[in-house]
């Protein structure tokens, strides 16, 4: 009696040492969710709104691998903690569109913060659950936890390579795989500990099926942040409406902005046009305003549309509203937009809205991933690699209503309907016991 009972007092006291040090960590009642990178962030943070709805875990927590992960601020929830060492990378977290922005993150530690991050997860009891979103990264990690774990692949997709010439190496090489995603990481879909995969689209739950990978898809949880916003009628019928996206990581959205008003500038309009530019919280509102007055706009403090503007901008058949934190108040009132973004296009053209993009300097938005975007959302966005075919798709975007309307279905079609972030929160639940 005496022997069995000192193994059970020391399993007694390694549960309450475990208690102490995490609190809040009882079994299947803690979440631990990982994301990595903008879009990601935006759909964990859709799916946490839900979770805390359900009231499934007790205790959840996020750690954002790139960038500041500062959405998760807003959910002021004393049952969400935001963990791990988070820092703003010289790439905005796209290290991988070029070797200029790997070195540069490099230089400024990305590696010592990713293994910092590591170090955090793999002390976490094995009692946690794990969700991670994003792609190897967050997949990897939560692998490496040892705890339970499910994964939402949320930046790959076949369409990438399906849809458009197939010419190129990398169609090639997934043409070789029969899906986007590389063996290393169906190898770990395939783990035990993996729950379940949820993808962003039917055609790549379909192929990862075909590998024995049972992937769920039930939507976009991108299409669950848009209120709708009534415009008002004047305005509606007197103007023609676009938004402009320029992207949030600056200097790179000056870039975007600069090139987008050259193009601009050089086009005739047909009627009055009002142009959103809806920024990021970041924005410097002052340097913003510099460069559009490098193009003799001149700003209107007269005039107001009651829109939630910050400012107005006139010149010739122009008018510019200018707004930080407006992208969901503004985005559904547009016909077009003109996009050098990366989930905020993909949101647009989920609404219906056709949009045209331009070759960027990058760090994240360069010809390659316009070219991505343009297969992932299939041709709802077109890229413009030139001024002439800037002006040429932008008259007839604006002049053929029933062109617009088909390519606006395109993105609809791609992106899916709202309400997704629901099912997949119910569905966490059933599957991290």
């Amino acid at each position: 009696m005496q022997s069995s009972a000192l193994p059970l007092g020391h399993a007694a006291e390694k549960d309450l040492s475990t208690h102490l040090k995490y609190p809040n960590s009882r079994k299947s009642n803690s979440l631990l969710i990982i994301s990595n990178g903008h879009g990601e962030d935006v759909i964990a943070s859709l799916i946490i709104k839900e979770l805390l709805s359900l009231r499934k875990f007790n205790n959840i927590e996020v750690m954002p691998l790139v960038g500041d992960g500062r959405i998760f601020d807003n959910l002021t929830s004393q049952k969400i903690t935001k963990i791990g060492f988070q820092k703003v990378l010289p790439s905005g977290g796209f290290s991988n569109q070029s070797f200029k922005g790997f070195w540069s993150d490099l230089k400024e530690g990305m590696l010592i913060y990713l293994f910092k991050n590591w170090l955090e997860l793999i002390k976490k009891p094995k009692d946690y659950q794990v969700l991670a979103i994003g792609d190897l990264l967050p997949l990897f990690y939560a692998w490496s936890s040892k705890c339970d774990f499910g994964f939402i692949g949320t930046p790959k997709s076949d369409y990438t390579w399906m849809s458009g010439p197939g010419n190129s190496i990398s169609d090639f090489y997934h043409k070789l795989k029969g899906s986007e995603w590389d063996p290393w990481e169906m190898y770990i879909m395939k783990s035990n500990l993996c729950k379940f995969v949820i993808v962003r689209d039917e055609i790549t739950s379909k192929n990862l099926k075909s590998k024995r990978i049972d992937a769920q898809f039930f939507g976009n949880p991108m299409m669950d942040f848009l209120p709708d916003k009534m415009i008002d009628k004047d305005i509606n019928e007197n103007y023609t409406k676009i938004i402009l996206l320029i992207g949030s990581r600056f200097p790179e959205a000056f870039n975007n902005l600069d090139i987008f008003l050259a193009y601009l500038n050089d086009f005739d309009f047909p009627r009055k046009c009002l142009i959103f530019i809806p920024l990021s919280s970041n924005a410097n509102l002052f340097e913003v305003e510099k460069q559009i007055i490098k193009y003799q706009f001149f700003r209107n403090k007269s005039s107001s549309f009651s829109l939630g503007e910050e400012s107005v901008w006139l010149k010739n058949k122009m008018t510019l509203l200018l707004g930080k934190n407006k992208f969901n108040n503004w985005a559904s009132l547009a016909q077009v937009g003109l996009a050098n973004a990366g989930t905020a296009t993909e949101q647009i053209c989920g609404l219906g809205i056709p949009a045209l993009s331009l070759p960027g300097k990058g760090p994240q938005f360069t010809k390659s991933f316009a070219k991505r975007q343009q297969r992932l959302l299939g041709g709802s966005v077109s890229l413009c690699e030139s001024k002439d075919i800037f002006h040429e798709k932008l008259l007839y975007l604006l002049e053929n209503k029933k062109f617009r309307v088909r390519q606006g279905q395109i993105g609809k079609e791609r992106m899916g309907a709202p309400g997704a972030s629901k099912i997949i929160a119910d569905f966490i639940t059933s599957k991290l016991k």
